[in-house]
């Protein structure tokens, strides 16, 4: 049983579950913590901003210490680390206490990701190594989908602790079953030493843009700090980048890069974050505060599109094992840029049949990309680099996620202060002061029709109305640029290949 390659994967399934739930499931938590432990709307979102950030920024270098120090260690420790970070969170009873673990949680997350892909590509043969990764995405992909409805069947029921408390028993599992079944593997020209000034650029210049990510919101784009931060990250990259030619055992070898394949492969991966998380991001709202659904409702609503990587994902690793990457990941985005067009006509009217239409075919465009982009990334790479790959796959899905929230934030936040003030007085509702403007902007960004107390029904139906439709008009416009960017991921897509270092696998020296 031990080193068995489909034992090793649900071993590493499980692991990877509680970090992939835990990017959404926190969601629904949220307003549940806010109330009970009396925090700003500012602190609630570091809930979510700390575990994202510590995550991307320590992703491609949790990966180096895989390579270094063995995936079956590091898998280990990220997993007993993050459920340990996880029960301090439902202990916690300040604000802080909750960031706080939720950034350990991340750099935890961090350790265990990289190496759950590092443990499947030395275990897999070379023909089956696609169909271990279509399983692996599909419990990504069904995690990350499936949190809205755990977390709000366990906040309505339970209590937002439990949503962290849940995470002690899964990881105890992952570490019993690591223990029993995981084999360490470690390639012969495995890294011995360590890069310290490319790992401090590198983590410099992660920081740098996805703190600019996370704050251009609150700050404006144009905003000076906005583009110190821009500016910092290109600085911190273009340094790294100089280094890494300069040292004998650097973090990431630029060589990697001269695989075109490779290279796409990360862009791909950034390109189908943004359209897909960037425009999901807004979904949650149109459920919720336009149609009006609870947590539960709203996350059954998008069953559709969990079942589909559900059933897409293993069927997509078959396909690419038997075509190749080239055509699956071009007809998956393709497909995903029709869903986003899609989702770009609802309003809000739009029954369900119509909505899980979209959302289906969303999903079955995902589970391609999500196997393909992946097997390109860590296939084109080395042996001893399997877990610096596997750290520049989640890297570059973080970015992308992070990116499109942010760019598809701005489109939506621009449209309705253009829109919105002529809707307001189209509808012959009274005119708002300039601070008044601004608030009913922010609420409307989010589905919120800001009617104030006390206001008779006729007025109140009216602002609704406004509300609603000013929305839909920045979630269409937001959805068509989220559409453009899988147009874009298509013609990227045909620039992958198959690995050409899948077959190292399967065959590297146990421990």
């Amino acid at each position: 049983m031990r080193g068995h390659p489909w034992f090793t994967l649900i071993t590493v399934a499980v692991g990877v579950m509680m970090v992939a739930l835990d990017g959404t499931i926190v969601a629904i938590a949220n307003p549940a913590i806010q109330k009970d432990l009396k925090a700003s709307f500012a602190d609630v979102q570091w809930i979510t901003n700390g575990y994202f950030l510590a995550l991307a920024v320590s992703l491609i270098t949790a990966g180096k210490l895989g390579d270094r120090f063995g995936h079956r260690q590091t898998f280990l420790i990220g997993v007993t680390g993050f459920a340990a970070a996880s029960g301090a969170i439902g202990l916690s009873n300040s604000i802080a206490m909750v960031v706080t673990f939720r950034v350990f949680q991340g750099l935890f997350g961090a350790l265990l990701m990289p190496a759950a892909l590092g443990l499947l590509r030395a275990t897999f043969p070379a023909e089956k190594l696609n169909m271990a990764i279509g399983i692996w995405g599909m419990v990504i992909g069904a995690s990350t989908a499936g949190g809205p409805i755990l977390g709000g069947v366990l906040v309505e029921h339970v209590n937002w602790q439990s949503v962290f408390f849940i995470n002690v028993p899964v990881g105890a599992l992952a570490l019993v079953l690591g223990a029993l079944i995981l084999l360490d593997h470690r390639a012969e020209n495995a890294p011995r030493s360590f890069d310290v000034l490319g790992i401090v650029l590198l983590s410099a210049a992660m920081f740098c843009l996805v703190w600019a990510l996370i704050k251009a919101p609150a700050w404006g784009w144009g905003d000076g700090k906005t583009w110190a931060f821009l500016a910092g990250a290109v600085l911190g990259f273009a340094l790294f980048a100089f280094w890494e030619t300069r040292v004998k055992e650097p973090l990431i070898p630029l060589a990697l890069f001269r695989s075109v394949p490779l290279s796409a492969g990360v862009v791909l991966m950034v390109l189908m974050a943004i359209a897909f998380l960037g425009g999901l991001f807004f979904v949650t709202f149109y459920l919720q505060n336009v149609h009006g659904l609870s947590p539960i409702s709203a996350g059954l609503h998008l069953l559709p599109l969990t079942g589909m990587m559900i059933v897409g994902s293993p069927l997509a690793g078959a396909l690419i094992t038997k075509a190749g990457p080239r055509i699956p990941l071009a007809g998956g985005m393709a497909l995903t840029a029709v869903a986003m067009f899609g989702m770009s006509t609802l309003d809000t009217g739009t029954g369900s049949a119509t909505m899980s239409l979209w959302f289906a075919l969303l999903g079955l465009g995902l589970a391609p990309v999500m196997v393909g982009a992946t097997e390109v990334i860590v296939g084109n790479a080395p042996m001893e680099l399997s877990g610096v790959a596997g750290g520049l796959q989640q890297a570059a899905m973080q970015i992308g996620g992070s990116l499109g929230t942010a760019v598809l934030g701005a489109v939506m936040a621009s449209k309705v202060d253009n829109d919105l003030a002529g809707n307001w007085k189209d509808a012959g509702l009274p005119p708002l002061t300039a601070a008044q403007s601004a608030q009913a902007s922010e609420a409307v960004q989010v589905g919120v029709a800001p009617v104030p107390k006390g206001v008779p029904a006729e007025v109140a139906a009216k602002i609704t109305s406004v509300a609603h439709d000013t929305f839909i008009s920045g979630m269409s416009l937001a959805s068509l640029v989220a559409a453009g960017v899988a147009v874009v991921a298509v013609l990227v897509a045909l620039l992958t290949k198959r690995g050409v270092n899948a077959e190292a696998g399967a065959g590297v020296g146990h421990i």
